[in-house]
C-alpha cells in the first residue's frame, strides 16, 4: 500500500477535486463536467482545472475519455492505495478568497545571459500555473499574461534573479527600455532584455556589470518580441 509520502504529493485543491468527483458521482450517478469542477472548487479557468485533473490522470487517480464531456471516472483501487477513504459525506470548506485568485499559465523557460532555444507551448498544455491575486493584476487583459521561469543572471540589476518566474503580457511592440522576451529569427534563441532601438538595428540589453553579459544587436526585422515583462515572482525554499 502507498502511504504517507505519495498522499502528500496531492495539494489540497486535487483532493477537493476527488472528493467532488466522488460526491458528485454519488449523488447524481454520472460524473460531473470540467465546469462543474471547477465552479465547485472555486478554480476561474478551465485550464487550470484541466492540468490538475491530468496530474491525478498521471497518478492513475482518475480516468478521462477527452472526447466525452462528462467523461470522467475515478479509480477507486488507486485512491485506496493512496489512503483516501470513499467519503461522500465530506464538507467542503473552500477558501472565499479562492475566486480572486488568477491562474496564469507557465509556459516554459527563459534566458536571463546567454540566448538559448525556447520551444513555442500552447498554453493549453501548460507545464504548470502561477497564482496571483486580482490585485496585482489589475489594468491588466488576464487571457494576455503568461509567464515563463528565468535562467541566469544577467537581468539582476533589474531584480530579476535566476530562479524567478516573469509574469509577461503578451504584446508585439515593446517601448525603449522596457523589460521583454524577444526571440533572435535566424539565431532560433530567445532572451529576457531591456528593449532598445538603434535606427535598423535593436540592442538587447543586459542588466548585469559583469563583462560576461554583452548587449545583443541584430537588425530589427530579425527580433519578435513575445512580451514585456509587468511582473516577477520569486519563491523560497
Amino acid at each position: 500500500m502507498n502511504t504517507g509520502s505519495e498522499v502528500r504529493k496531492l495539494s489540497e485543491r486535487q483532493r477537493n477535486i476527488i472528493y467532488f468527483i466522488m460526491k458528485f458521482l454519488d449523488e447524481n450517478k454520472y460524473p460531473p463536467t470540467i465546469r462543474e469542477i471547477g465552479e465547485t472548487v472555486n478554480i476561474s479557468s478551465t485550464s487550470v482545472t484541466n492540468y490538475n485533473l491530468t496530474k491525478l490522470v498521471e497518478m492513475g487517480l482518475v480516468e478521462r475519455q477527452k472526447e466525452v464531456s462528462r467523461g470522467i471516472t475515478l479509480n477507486f483501487q488507486r485512491l485506496h492505495e493512496y489512503g483516501i477513504s470513499v467519503d461522500t459525506d465530506r464538507t467542503f470548506n473552500f477558501p472565499q478568497s479562492a475566486s480572486s485568485l488568477i491562474a496564469i499559465p507557465v509556459l516554459g523557460h527563459i534566458a536571463a545571459g546567454q540566448p538559448i532555444a525556447v520551444e513555442t507551448i500552447d498554453p493549453a498544455n501548460a507545464e504548470d500555473f502561477v497564482e496571483l491575486t486580482a490585485e496585482l493584476c489589475r489594468n491588466r487583459d488576464q487571457n494576455r499574461l503568461f509567464a515563463l521561469r528565468v535562467k541566469g543572471d544577467s537581468m539582476i540589476d533589474a531584480g530579476v534573479l535566476d530562479g524567478d518566474i516573469v509574469i509577461l503580457q503578451h504584446q508585439e511592440t515593446a517601448e525603449e527600455g522596457e523589460m521583454v522576451a524577444a526571440w533572435i529569427e535566424g539565431d532560433e534563441e530567445t532572451t529576457l532584455k531591456h528593449f532598445h532601438r538603434r535606427g535598423k538595428m535593436i540592442e538587447l540589453r543586459p542588466a548585469n556589470p559583469s563583462p560576461e553579459y554583452k548587449p545583443i544587436e541584430r537588425p530589427a526585422d530579425r527580433v519578435r518580441i513575445k512580451g514585456k515583462v509587468v511582473s516577477v515572482v520569486r519563491i523560497y525554499d
